[in-house]
């Protein structure tokens, strides 16, 4: 029964494929008018086809994006990255039947540019002489024509359908001479068709026999190199050495990949295409009163030795954000733990423990000419970012008054990371030192678990000079899988006068050194293969693993990063789904924020009394609200819950803990 309405599929497939062409036909007729307007999925352009199809290109490069056009029976394609991309907009696309979400978003995200420049000759032109379709992936197919092999992979099954019923049009031959195979729920289920009889053997098994033997075929080509179900990452598209062969238009082994001026690898930035745009704010509030001068020996003078959490500063020494906000700052570059999910899926622990390390290091970036403390949150406050534009939900507790401790939990592209943070610090009137204690671990979701803990941090100069912050100390990241690596934040010495060096190896499990990583914590890190002594390695031997993006082009005294200035956005449908304890509704930081300095000043002194009976209700047995110890375990985890309660606006455990000042929260 299950034969027979596999048999009935493909002969509909068939039916419908000698018909393609009146359809394109009536398509035409039925075109509306074209308009410079976004374009949609549901917009039908034309008898042509156009649009993104991954394309196979070796075992170094894996599969890569690029812009397919079937017309006239010919099929051409584009880069859609590097010197040689194109550049697509509406006005190309006229005529043509566009296929698949990302190539939609594809156009509409080209900027607008001259026709004339808009010329780009393609990597190649094909005739068409026989197409057929994987059983194992339903959106994989394969286009022989002549000595030449196409391994190519659709966005869905339905846009697979498309192109192939397309391909057939165009070559009608293929109706008598080949068959094709049609995408199906059920990749497992049995095929029959009239090339061949099958009786007595699987005919799911013989059809994939033969996409494999037609997979396999000797071939003057590389892209025959091919693997089933396998994106694969390469590290060549980390490359920052050597230089684009403008005369190569050939799409090869040869092809050379750059990252970005960010240090985003063209791979990860198309896969970014997933994430919908949400526009942020680019700058803070107008203020609303002058800021008057405060003599900061004044008010530490007495406070010399004593606990940071303990000294009562005026908010005129604040950043309008809090430490809660502040740990989701460390995700400002999460993408390179999205290309460190991407390697390790390809089985290559290697890149993903380098990725895995860059991000480690990315998160100091953020500090550099920070001149303010950030707000100490009250206990039982939260903070949640829920940004689908880099795949990421946070969600971050104070969970303990004293010690001062914070808890967060963060969900990533094919990963979740938390841990929990224990601040000793000291007050020595020129210089703050603070000693976070705690492990912050990351778990893929094939398995392995990387951990790490933060090196110390210490702020000079407070009286006189300028301030600056270093960070210093030994960073063991360390996991199970077959790489550990090792990374020695510098102390700026007399002797040394290079600030914000960050070197380190990453380590087999022999333990052999296998590369050797170096950079600084504030501009960028690079990593060369093997162990080196030396620093001084040339441009040819190291490969850029990241790179600090530019700073906001709207400066403000707090020195924010692009990311930073949309941490305590607040808009009034967000305010609607946050909960009473949530950061963005703190009046001091609000005030702030909007540098009303005698109010704020006021509501912080005021906050800071309520603070005071913290200590008070966590010995009458107050617990956090989402976060718990684990049995035998000493670090905060995630239990669940907030983003169910989100979800249903439902926050009547969560009290307003910002009001008056009461006896419970």
């Amino acid at each position: 029964m299950h034969l027979l309405c596999c048999n009935q599929k493909i002969m509909h497939l068939l039916c419908c494929v000698t018909a393609v062409a009146d359809k394109n036909t009536a398509a035409v007729r039925r075109r509306p008018p074209h308009a410079a307007a976004p374009m949609n999925e549901s917009d039908n352009l034309g008898n042509g086809i156009c649009g993104i199809l991954y394309k196979w290109v070796n075992f170094g490069k894996g599969w890569r994006p690029r812009w397919f056009v079937l017309h006239d029976g010919v099929l051409s394609y584009y880069k859609i990255h590097g010197h040689k991309k194109i550049v697509i907009n509406l006005e190309m696309v006229k005529g043509f039947n566009v296929i698949g979400k990302k190539s939609f978003r594809f156009i509409n995200s080209s900027k607008s540019t001259p026709y004339k420049s808009l010329g780009r000759k393609p990597l190649r032109q094909i005739q068409v002489s026989s197409v057929m379709g994987s059983c194992s992936d339903e959106r994989r197919f394969l286009i022989n024509a002549g000595k030449k092999k196409l391994h190519l992979r659709a966005e869905t099954k339905e846009d697979r359908l498309t192109w192939l019923e397309g391909l057939v049009a165009a070559k009608k031959s293929y109706l008598t001479n080949d068959f094709v195979h049609m995408p199906r729920m059920n990749t497992n289920c049995k095929v029959a068709t009239q090339e061949s009889k099958m009786k007595g053997r699987n005919a799911s098994g013989s059809y994939e026999e033969q996409y494999r033997q037609a997979e396999t075929e000797d071939d003057v080509h590389t892209d025959n190199l091919f693997f089933d179900a396998k994106d694969f990452l390469s590290s060549s598209s980390l490359r920052s050495t050597e230089p684009y062969d403008e005369s190569s238009s050939s799409d090869s082994e040869n092809e050379e990949v750059h990252p970005s001026e960010d240090g985003l690898s063209s791979f990860m930035r198309f896969v970014e295409c997933d994430y919908p745009y949400i526009k942020r704010r680019e700058k803070l509030p107008n203020p609303v009163e002058e800021e008057k001068g405060v003599s900061l020996w004044s008010m530490i003078k007495d406070n010399i030795g004593k606990d940071l959490t303990r000294v009562c500063l005026p908010v005129y020494f604040n950043e309008p954000l809090s430490s809660l906000q502040k740990c989701f700052e460390d995700f400002e570059y999460s993408y390179l733990l999205d290309q460190a999910y991407e390697w390790g899926k390809t089985g290559n622990s290697f890149m993903r423990m380098l990725n895995v390390a860059a991000f480690a290091v990315s998160g100091y970036a953020c500090t550099d000419g920070r001149r303010f403390k950030p707000f100490n949150p009250l206990l039982g406050e939260t903070y949640e970012a829920n940004y689908p534009d880099k795949g990421l939900r946070f969600i971050s507790e104070k969970v303990s008054h004293h010690p001062l401790t914070l808890a967060c939990h963060c969900e990533g592209r094919g990963w979740k990371m938390w841990g929990d943070t224990t601040l000793k610090n000291k007050f020595w009137g020129p210089s703050i030192q603070l000693d976070p204690v705690g492990v912050l671990n990351l778990e893929f979701d094939d398995g392995e678990v990387f951990r790490w803990s933060k090196v110390t941090t210490s702020i000079y100069n407070l009286i006189l000079g300028k301030l600056y912050c270093e960070h210093y100390g030994m960073m063991h990241i360390e996991g199970n899988g077959d790489y550990s690596c090792k990374l020695k934040f510098k102390k700026q010495s007399i002797m040394n006068r290079n600030p914000h060096q960050v070197h380190g190896v990453v380590q087999d499990r022999s333990p052999k050194t296998v590369a050797t990583v170096f950079g600084k914590w504030d501009e960028s890190l690079y990593y060369c293969n093997g162990d080196s002594s030396s620093m001084d390695l040339g441009q040819d031997k190291a490969y850029l693993l990241w790179k600090r993006r530019k700073s906001s082009e709207f400066q403000t005294k707090y020195n924010f990063t692009r990311f930073a200035i949309t941490l305590n956005e607040l808009s009034p449908d967000l305010e609607e789904k946050l909960p009473p304890t949530d950061s963005r509704l703190r009046p001091d930081q609000r005030y702030l924020e909007n540098r009303e300095y005698e109010i704020a000043n006021s509501e912080k002194l005021r906050l800071e009394k309520r603070q005071r009976q913290a200590s008070k209700m966590q010995e009458r047995g107050w617990k956090p609200r989402w976060f718990t110890k684990t049995k035998g375990s000493d670090t905060y985890q995630y239990k669940g819950g907030y983003w169910e309660a989100r979800e249903t606006g439902k926050w009547e455990s969560c009290p307003y803990i910002f009001g008056e000042v009461s006896d419970e929260i």
